[in-house]
């Protein structure tokens, strides 16, 4: 089994949404290794110096064992300009596993967009690597039932910034762009408006 991963945000030496990186933490453990002790992000993290500037990517990796890997790196939003819906009913990727590969083959199938929008059993749900708000002009909504749930989306639906909904492709003309948001990216930060 691949081990799990939990990506965290630090901009200007703060961590942000540690708390939802642990609680996903805690519920990948509990359905995959119910028996081994829990790792403590807030431990892992606290033995670094973050400096007061710039954004760092800390990648975790973690299995039965504990935490095996900790990576950071600076962080820059890719630059995405367009997206391409690409069908498929039987992916899974409930939990944030290090083995990519179900998401790497469908992003193979992009063509001459920079990003998919994954479609399982007719809904929206996520891109290869976020998960996406859509704005209709008055609110901000997300798919219900995103392949992931991100960190970042559980935020910003608990501060009632965005709402859940199931969204279909027919759906896509009701609204004016979409936001990529995963653990990196706050909503807003990358906004794209071409589907191809």
């Amino acid at each position: 089994m691949s081990p799990f991963v939990e990506t965290i945000r630090v901009e200007d030496g703060i961590i942000h949404n540690l708390a939802y990186n642990q609680q996903r933490l805690e519920r990948t453990m509990n359905r995959f290794f119910p028996l081994a002790p829990l790792p403590d992000l807030q431990e892992t993290l606290s033995k670094t110096q973050w400096s007061a500037d710039g954004i760092w990517k800390v990648h975790i990796e973690y299995d039965a064992a504990g935490i095996r890997l900790v990576r950071k790196e600076t962080y820059h939003i890719r630059n995405i300009k367009a997206l391409r819906m690409v069908a498929c009913d039987d992916i899974d990727y409930t939990y944030k596993s290090a083995d990519r590969s179900p998401l790497a083959r469908l992003l193979e199938q992009k063509g001459d967009a920079d990003e998919i929008i994954i479609v399982k059993n007719d809904l929206l749900t996520d891109t290869s690597y976020s998960n996406i708000a859509l704005y209709d002009g008055s609110q901000w909504v997300t798919p219900a039932q995103p392949l992931l749930k991100g960190t970042m989306r559980q935020s910003l639906i608990d501060q009632g910034l965005l709402a859940e909904k199931d969204l279909t492709a027919n759906d896509l003309p009701n609204f004016e762009k979409i936001s990529l948001i995963n653990a990196m990216m706050p909503l807003g930060r990358c906004i794209v408006t071409n589907i191809i």
